[in-house]
């Protein structure tokens, strides 16, 4: 089913009853995302309940964490890398995964921070050759870490050993993340196209979309949702690569979209935050501050009620979900890239330009503690196993985690 370009700002030929069926049949299969909802994907991925194996946690990228966080937390290890991190971390069992700027994905032991193994985007010549680095996050799988580097190559390397297990070359960088969809592998490129390979790396389709692909794809059910440069909403079925709609937003898009049912909500680049029907292909709401234009670069962490999200106003914004009325702010010194993650009902996880990771409060976005990482930081927390781990930028960037002192 291949259905022609809507307007939805107009809400103008919205899809029909039995065009629909399909969709929702795949949206509906998600039901989506309770903590019982994510730990089923992570079993699934063989990762665990309670860890954090991908960019959101989830294939519907809410950005909500499975484990709890110890009330009080403290600085457990930093580990100093190479020009940095702006990709979020994964955790899973007692490994941490981290993908660095200058190109290494690094093994860490989760309570010390020992490097276990170091993969190199490209063999290094001598200590001071230049690679190319990974700016996406890793998605971890029962045997395989799954990312892309800037050159445009996708890697998969043996979760055990370091060891490349293969590689698969687009024709321009990756800056998105891996979403695991039973045996298949969704992502996009800078190549202005959508991919889905097999875990032993065979192309099953490509679909081309207008301009480049900065988020992570979003999914539900059999049904993989993708924004990026060409300002459009792309609704592809992942069985057989064929668009299932197509949307003229009016806007460009680096912040990956989230969804939850019918609905589904991302940011823009022109200072818009919306809210999408995916049913009647309508813009439900959308968040503005007229006052001030900000890009939204931050992906957002939604839960039953609430939707969150930072921008480049350096602020943090909570909205109703239903309605879009802002609930809350809460202000930093630096541009808000990172993407929030949302902690046990009422505890709320991110980071900001201005070096600190800050904890706020779900309820009323008071502030309830944060940390100096010394650098700016556009790195998303990851909150698994009982702890939270955060890169920061720069070249003496840093990996710090936080958890609780035995």
């Amino acid at each position: 089913m291949r259905l022609q370009q809507r307007d939805i700002m107009s809400g103008s030929d919205p899809l029909n009853r039995r065009e629909f069926v399909g969709l929702a049949t795949g949206l509906a299969a998600s039901g989506l995302v309770s903590a019982s909802g994510l730990a089923a994907e992570a079993a699934q991925n063989e990762t665990g309940e309670t860890a954090w194996a991908s960019f959101r946690n989830g294939n519907q990228l809410r950005g909500i964490a499975t484990s709890p966080l110890p009330e009080k937390l403290e600085l457990l290890w930093k580990v100093p890398v190479d020009d940095g991190v702006t990709a979020t971390a994964a955790i899973v069992g007692d490994h941490v995964f981290a993908a660095t700027y200058g190109g290494e994905l690094i093994c860490l032991e989760r309570k010390t921070g020992k490097r276990i193994w170091t993969y190199f985007s490209e063999e290094k010549k001598k200590p001071t050759s230049f690679i190319p680095g990974f700016q996406a996050s890793p998605t971890v799988t029962g045997e395989l870490v799954l990312i892309g580097d800037e050159y445009g190559v996708f890697h998969a390397v043996d979760r055990t050993t370091g060891k490349m297990r293969w590689k698969h070359e687009t024709m321009a960088e990756i800056i998105c993340s891996a979403a695991i969809v039973k045996d298949r592998i969704i992502f996009g490129s800078y190549d202005q196209t959508l991919y889905c390979l097999g875990f032993d790396g065979t192309e099953h389709w490509k679909r081309e979309t207008g301009d480049r692909i900065n988020g992570s794809p979003a999914i539900a059910g059999n049904i993989t949702f993708v924004t990026g440069c060409d300002q459009h909403l792309r609704a592809v079925n992942i069985e057989t690569g064929e668009e299932e709609f197509d949307l003229e937003l009016g806007h460009f898009m680096i912040a990956s979209p989230c969804v939850d049912k019918y609905m589904l909500y991302v940011g823009t680049h022109e200072s818009d935050f919306l809210a999408i029907n995916l049913e009647t292909q309508e813009v439900v709401w959308r968040f503005k501050d007229e006052a001030r234009e900000f890009p939204i670069h931050s992906s957002a962490a939604l839960t039953d009620d609430l939707v969150i999200f930072g921008g480049q106003d350096k602020l943090v914004h909570c909205l109703e979900r239903k309605t879009g009325k802002e609930i809350w702010k809460f202000a930093t010194r630096g541009q808000v890239n990172s993407s929030p993650v949302v902690v046990g009902g009422n505890r709320v996880f991110v980071g900001s330009n201005d070096g600190y990771v800050y904890e706020v409060s779900l309820n009323d976005g008071k502030q309830r503690w944060k940390a100096k990482l010394g650098r700016s930081v556009s790195a998303s927390p990851a909150v698994g196993e009982g702890c939270l781990v955060i890169g920061a930028e720069g070249s003496e960037g840093e990996i710090h985690c936080f958890g609780a002192k035995r």
